[in-house]
């Protein structure tokens, strides 16, 4: 019996919310529909709150409610797991409330919903670029922030990712091969160029290998008169990583490397 009662009472409140909203969605009212938004917000219908919301940010366009609704959208999406739609909205407002209450936290959180939302290394990246730009937009903004130690480390987290989808990209080059074409000259120069773009990365010492292991190839596969230059860049690769990594995953390997491109070096500098 008690059961059925809660029951009842839960199918009750649903049919008073439908209703309440319903009655929003048609009311001409804007501050009505403003207060049955924050409403809807505090209890955690996003999108009922968003839906009404889009109703008045443009009767309310030139007055102090304004601001607040325009904030309150983009805070409404962004609860609601739309990061895209949600990122739209805090740009536009801090865009146009350089100096708003809100401005900060707008910021901080058209990057933070894009990191959210940051797409698997497989796939296109140009979301995690985008918010790694808006985060050190923040950082510019505001670096005394509370927030900015936080997203610093999210920067920093964005940037592995990207240096892992190069990492993808660099194995993938030396599978291949000389499959339709010299693949071993694509994966030095991703290699190459990750360590640049990614000079701390946690991948640093792969990239490196794969850097010395892509030139030995290279030189396996090379023509004479190129021969003699790039058994000279497996013996320069090979000290640059020993430098760096004495004691190294991938020692024994780079080793065998400088071996054979040291035994046959036979011209001179």
């Amino acid at each position: 019996m008690q059961k059925y009662i809660i029951i009842t009472l839960l199918a009750l409140l649903t049919l008073t919310s439908c209703g309440e909203y319903q009655r929003a969605q048609k009311s001409t009212d804007a501050n009505y529909k403003l207060d049955f938004a924050k409403r809807a917000f505090e209890k955690k219908r996003y999108v009922q709150a968003a839906t009404i919301l889009q109703d008045v940010i443009t009767v309310f366009k030139g007055t102090e409610k304004a601001e607040e609704s325009l904030y309150l959208l983009a805070l409404s999406n962004y609860e609601n797991k739309d990061y895209t739609t949600a990122g739209a909205y805090f740009k536009t407002y801090y865009t146009r409330y350089p100096r708003g209450k809100y401005t900060e936290l707008a910021r901080f959180y058209s990057g933070y919903g894009l990191y959210l939302d940051s797409p698997d290394p497989r796939l296109d990246q140009t979301q995690t670029y985008e918010a790694i730009n808006q985060l050190q937009l923040y950082l510019e903004y505001y670096p005394q922030s509370e927030r900015a130690k936080e997203a610093q480390n999210i920067m920093f987290e964005l940037q592995e990712k990207l240096a892992y989808k190069e990492l993808l990209a660099v194995r993938l080059y030396f599978n291949l091969g000389t499959y339709m074409g010299n693949n071993y000259l694509s994966c030095m120069i991703t290699a190459q160029n990750a360590l640049k773009n990614y000079p701390y990365s946690k991948y640093r010492e792969e990239f490196m290998f794969y850097t010395i292991r892509a030139k030995y190839e290279l030189a396996i596969v090379s023509v004479e008169e190129k021969l003699q230059g790039r058994y000279r860049e497996v013996v320069d690769e090979y000290y640059n990583y020993m430098n760096e990594y004495p004691e190294g995953k991938y020692v024994k390997q780079v080793q065998k490397f400088y071996d054979y491109a040291s035994k046959r070096i036979t011209d001179t500098y």
